[in-house]
């Protein structure tokens, strides 16, 4: 018999639980991670997109806020013109009242200067000079007073020696402002200076001046 070697054609014995991919040597794992240029490349390109986005969302803000200021101002402007449109338009009607009360102010002004304002005549029309009054009403007009165009109206006119410019001497009517509205101008009678009495003032002052002369002259030759 031929004598067989042992050992040749027989398998190592594995242990139990083993495989034989365990027991053949495993490759050395290969080296995937990245360079450190490459990781600072990537990390610049993110940094710039992110500047980028960011310069956008700064843009935009400012944008957004300009809108807000510029709508803020119109809404203001608009405030304020329509609180002039309602002050204007409440001083209209005021106005408009008042213009209708003033012959009625004028009837209880001449019922006083006849002394017919007694009983509750006079209650009644007191109480309504009050309450215009405090709605804004203001009476102008005196005697002695200069005349002024803008607020007398001249209704007669004479000359007078006592006056040295053109004198409101009686009042016909008088005049109603509210605020900066004149509501009707003064009803006046008006007094100018003579004609001739500046010229012949001068005269006599001349005259005057000449006989003090005279008067103060040296002494007369013997």
């Amino acid at each position: 018999m031929t004598e067989e070697t042992p050992g040749f054609d027989e398998k190592p014995d594995v242990p139990s639980g083993a495989t034989s991919d365990d027991a053949e040597p495993k490759a050395a794992p290969s080296s995937e991670g990245a360079s450190p240029a490459g990781d600072a490349n990537a990390a610049a390109v993110q940094v710039a997109g992110l500047t980028a986005q960011l310069d956008q969302v700064r843009t935009a803000l400012g944008e957004r806020t300009a809108d807000l200021q510029r709508l803020q101002a119109e809404y203001q402007n608009y405030r304020r013109r329509v609180e002039r449109d309602r002050i204007t338009v409440k001083e209209i009607a005021i106005a408009n009242l008042l213009s209708e009360l003033l012959p009625v102010l004028d009837d209880i002004g001449r019922a006083r200067e006849h002394g017919e304002l007694v009983g509750g005549f006079k209650s009644v029309a007191e109480s309504l000079e009050t309450v215009a009054a405090k709605m804004g009403l203001q009476q102008f007009g005196k005697e002695g007073e200069p005349f002024d165009p803008m607020i007398h109206e001249a209704l007669m006119h004479s000359y007078a020696p006592d006056v040295t410019e053109t004198t409101c001497v009686a009042i016909l009517q008088p005049g109603y402002k509210f605020g900066e509205r004149n509501l009707r101008p003064a009803r006046v009678a008006v007094a100018e200076p003579q004609p001739g009495a500046t010229q012949a003032d001068k005269g006599d002052s001349t005259e005057s001046a000449d006989g003090n002369g005279k008067e103060n002259g040296g002494p007369e030759e013997g």
